[in-house]
């Protein structure tokens, strides 16, 4: 899932107008986040935008697949491709990554799950300890 720093970079010029977005290493592809809200991948230089029922009709039809790490195995992500039209033209990406971190806060909002809430739902099962 390698990423070229080259490709790396151009994502993030595009997306400089949306405050708060960073690129964090994750199994040798990126993940993008806006603050805490973890909205995009990118692996194999191709960017991967999270989806929902709100959005995904758009990717649908512009063509995109989903994000799919092993090709070989079946099973994919709730990741899909950003169009090549929509990659090239800054403010429509940053439109389409917006839609990507309302799809993923509103998840969260209905207790849907991603990685902060089992991390969340994992320490409150762990029993505290006590230093006395």
């Amino acid at each position: 899932m390698r990423v070229s720093p080259g490709f790396e970079r151009y994502v993030l010029d595009q997306l400089q107008e949306l405050d708060g977005v960073s690129a964090r290493s994750m199994f040798g592809g990126t993940g993008l986040y806006q603050d805490d809200v973890f909205f995009g991948i990118i692996a194999r230089d191709v960017l991967y935008l999270k989806v929902d029922d709100t959005n995904r009709a758009d990717f649908i039809a512009a063509g995109s697949h989903p994000f799919q790490p092993y090709p070989d195995r079946a099973g994919t992500l709730r990741y899909y491709a950003v169009p090549i039209g929509v990659l090239e033209s800054a403010a429509e990406l940053c439109a389409w990554a917006r839609r990507a971190c309302l799809a993923e806060a509103v998840r969260r909002r209905r207790g849907e799950g991603g990685s902060a809430g089992r991390r969340s739902a994992r320490r409150s099962r762990t029993p505290s300890r006590s230093t006395s």
